[in-house]
């Protein structure tokens, strides 16, 4: 069967529709800044005021787990947080660290129904996790348990990893990674409880695995907390036949100050 199709005119009026439909929706329910609350002229992003709040990251940085360092201390350099613990995954980085706006802006993202906010948060992504792309790596979101996707409606990472998909060409499938089990929420658990809740929830499906085989994955999702979720993705991943597994989130909570 083919699909529906429109002629360029009745395309345009459509458009044309939609934009008028949202500025009428944007004038009755004016958009606010996910962080103070103040009306905006845009339809997503915080005020600049609070952008200027945020703490972005930037090298130097622990090599494995993306986070400050106090020092220069040359390529490859980790943190004793990773020397400690390496993580099952290879690399992490994210844009910015999980405190004030930042934090404010995931949490309208993932809990109030505000998917329009992965436009505002992937190019700082790309910009943050810009390394890990050198090697046309396969994007792969963290996948949402059916039952939550059904709650929540759209699953944040995926739509993050799409908008990185548009802005870098790079590869993505939201398909790669499936969560087989359906796990208590991470929120206020310690780092042991988190690593047990999600311990084999994760698996690459067979008629996926073709897909992943010796291929670079960089993972994607909104934060980065203690890490047991990306490490239980990472792991079914190179069980999958993955070569490595980065990790690439819009914010993190620092391990040594978690």
């Amino acid at each position: 069967m083919q699909g529906l199709r429109f002629s360029p005119q009745l395309a345009s009026a459509l458009r044309t529709s939609v934009r008028i439909g949202q500025q009428l929706v944007d004038f009755v329910v004016p958009p606010t800044c996910p962080s103070c609350g103040i009306c905006l002229q845009e339809r997503a992003g915080l005020c600049a005021a609070c952008w200027g709040l945020v703490q972005f990251l930037s090298p130097p940085w622990c090599d494995r787990l993306g986070t400050p360092m106090p020092y220069d201390c040359g390529p490859g350099a980790v943190s004793p947080a990773a020397i400690a613990e390496p993580p099952d995954y290879d690399r992490a980085r994210a844009a910015a660290s999980y405190t004030g706006p930042a934090r404010d802006i995931v949490h309208q993202f993932k809990f109030s129904n505000r998917p329009a906010l992965s436009k505002v948060l992937a190019p700082m992504m790309v910009r943050g996790g810009a390394e890990l792309f050198e090697s046309d790596p396969l994007l792969v979101p963290v996948p949402l348990h059916r039952w939550r996707l059904l709650k929540r409606s759209y699953n944040q990472s995926a739509l993050l990893a799409h908008a990185i998909s548009e802005l870098t060409g790079l590869q993505h499938d939201v398909f790669a990674l499936q969560r087989i089990r359906h796990t208590s929420g991470q929120v206020g658990l310690k780092r042991a409880e988190r690593r047990k809740n999600v311990r084999k929830a994760f698996e690459v499906p067979e008629e996926k695995r073709f897909v992943v085989t010796g291929r670079h994955v960089v993972l994607v999702d909104d934060v980065l907390t203690t890490g047991a979720t990306a490490e239980s993705c990472a792991r079914a991943l190179k069980r999958a036949g993955a070569s490595a597994v980065d990790v690439l989130v819009f914010a993190r909570v620092n391990p040594e100050h978690e």
